[in-house]
């Protein structure tokens, strides 16, 4: 019983972490430039991670270094700007469901980078999420198009750099480190951007404290430490099904705290997105 419970408490928690913390890091950005916000929750997270490694006495370097810092470039450090300059424009629900679109994006590039074929049931899940998203980000309101073409590309990298890892996978290593690295080589371009691109400094604070300890310990380090966890004890059909409800808290949530009331033509093209990406995960789950 134990052994089927902890994975999927593991993954229920990541979901409440995850989650929410799309509107933990509206509220940061509150508080310093993307840039800012970006660089310092990467690096403390980063150490801790490297810490961790060391604590448990894991290997702390790789076979080979490449593809961890193409990943480290594209699936961290670009989706992290994106999806937080998208934050600054747009709200928080409305980000995180732009940006969990991200399946839709790994199977085109897997059809593109990997020679997938894209099935028929495949291709009506594009087509029902391709309508929701033109519902959410209503690009003839000109208002809403930056914030929301800044969430899709976010979802878009992050689908690339999953397709990339799949494309040349690095084998028989640990996960944990293999995920340090990545963010260790994504904060580097982070950190000269937090240095060098003129904008106004932090406002430091308690409350931004707070903030910042959430994004970095919980977000970032926990998050992938539970994500590491439970994708090596579940499938990946179950995993992909459940992560489904990470959307859906930041919607609930952003509805609660930052009272962000989504209208008829928003949550409609959010529930063609759910339906979409939970028709894909089922498909996932009965091929594997």
């Amino acid at each position: 019983m134990k052994a089927r419970s902890g994975p999927a408490a593991a993954l229920a928690a990541l979901c409440v972490i995850w989650g929410y913390g799309w509107i933990v890091m509206k509220w940061g950005l509150d508080h310093a430039h993307p840039f800012d916000f970006a660089a310092t929750r990467l690096v403390i997270a980063t150490a801790l991670l490297f810490a961790i490694l060391a604590a448990t006495r894991r290997p702390l370097t790789l076979p080979r270094y490449g593809i961890a810092l193409v990943l480290g470039l594209v699936q961290v450090a670009g989706f992290i700007v994106l999806s937080h300059f998208a934050l600054l424009y747009s709200g928080a629900g409305r980000t995180s469901v732009l940006t969990y679109t991200m399946p839709f994006w790994m199977l085109l590039f897997a059809w593109m980078m990997l020679g997938e074929r894209v099935r028929g049931p495949q291709w009506a899940c594009v087509a029902l999420g391709a309508a929701g998203l033109l519902l959410v980000i209503a690009p003839w309101q000109l208002s809403n198009l930056t914030g929301s073409l800044l969430a899709v590309g976010s979802g878009t990298v992050w689908a690339l750099g999953s397709v990339i890892s799949k494309r040349w996978p690095l084998e028989g290593v640990d996960p944990l480190g293999y995920t340090a690295w990545q963010l260790a080589f994504g904060t580097v371009p982070l950190v000269l951007l937090a240095l060098f691109h003129a904008h106004e400094p932090v406002r430091w604070s308690v409350e931004y404290g707070v903030i910042l300890a959430y994004a970095t310990l919980f977000a970032t380090a926990g998050g992938w430490w539970l994500w590491t966890y439970v994708l090596a004890n579940m499938s990946a059909g179950i995993t992909g099904l459940n992560t489904l409800a990470i959307p859906v808290i930041a919607v609930v949530a952003a509805w609660a705290h930052l009272d962000e009331q989504p209208g008829s033509r928003e949550l409609a093209g959010m529930a063609l997105i759910a339906v979409a990406l939970g028709m894909l995960a089922a498909l996932r789950l009965r091929r594997s």
